[in-house]
């Protein structure tokens, strides 16, 4: 599916992966709204073009569909392309050294990074039901992020490799519904990027991070994430799988 012209919902746009989506998204001449819990954020990346920030709490249902209404009502149209970005990586053990349980952190990782996922996935989805069909018999693709952490969590990362594990099992049947209406759905699985998250970690850290990953040996550059996601929506024969994006680096058990 080609990009210019259609309308395209980042969710997590404010920053890091989610902001090189919106930019690169952009430069291919897409008519982009940002959802995002920071709108002093979302407003500044906007600012760098014609892009619309709308503050939304993907968590919450009645949050998410007023954010869609607002971005169709301001763009005269419904979305073709939605890359879901916005998440969070808390790192807890399940039982704590004083024997104190993260369930509480647990449910809202869930809540953000699967739930959240799912609300903009189902609602998007069903906008672009709406909509006609393109040459290509496709009304829109619908790219959600995982993580290698669904396949290599560490020690700490139950919560998040939960969540990114279920975001990774739903690409699949998502895809078989919605291949009827012309819908793609797929994932992307980053690994480790620079993100404000990685950003804040000290440089003896970051280079213990670096020597396990084999090429390239450098943390990964939010556009590259950004470059595969256009890549996906141009390539009509992806569809109902993962990808990582890892430079072949699996994350050791601490």
């Amino acid at each position: 599916m080609q990009i210019s012209g259609h309308m395209a919902i980042v969710t997590g746009g404010a920053s890091g992966l989610g902001a090189a989506t919106v930019r690169h998204m952009v430069e291919k001449g897409a008519k982009v709204a940002i959802f995002d819990s920071d709108i002093g954020r979302a407003a500044s990346v906007a600012a760098e073009s014609d892009v619309f920030p709308v503050k939304t709490d993907v968590s919450d249902e009645g949050s998410v569909e007023a954010a869609l209404t607002a971005a169709m009502n301001h763009f005269g149209q419904g979305p073709r392309m939605v890359v879901n970005c916005a998440g969070i990586a808390p790192a807890a053990r399940v039982i704590d050294r004083e024997g104190r349980l993260a369930s509480t952190l647990f449910e809202r990782t869930i809540r953000i990074n699967l739930l959240g996922t799912y609300l903009v996935t189902s609602h998007a989805a069903r906008a672009m039901m709406a909509l006609e069909s393109l040459e290509t018999a496709e009304r829109g693709v619908i790219i959600n992020t995982a993580s290698v952490a669904y396949q290599d969590g560490q020690l700490g990362q139950a919560a998040y490799a939960a969540s990114k594990g279920a975001v990774a099992a739903m690409a699949l049947p998502i895809a078989r519904e919605f291949a009827r209406a012309g819908i793609r759905v797929m994932n992307i699985a980053p690994g480790l990027f620079h993100t404000p998250m990685m950003e804040g970690l000290p440089e003896d850290v970051t280079a213990k991070i670096t020597d396990n990953i084999p090429f390239p040996a450098r943390l990964g550059d939010p556009r590259e994430y950004a470059l595969l996601a256009a890549q996906i929506i141009e390539n009509p024969y992806l569809n109902g799988t993962t990808i990582r994006l890892d430079a072949a680096m699996r994350l050791p058990p601490r």
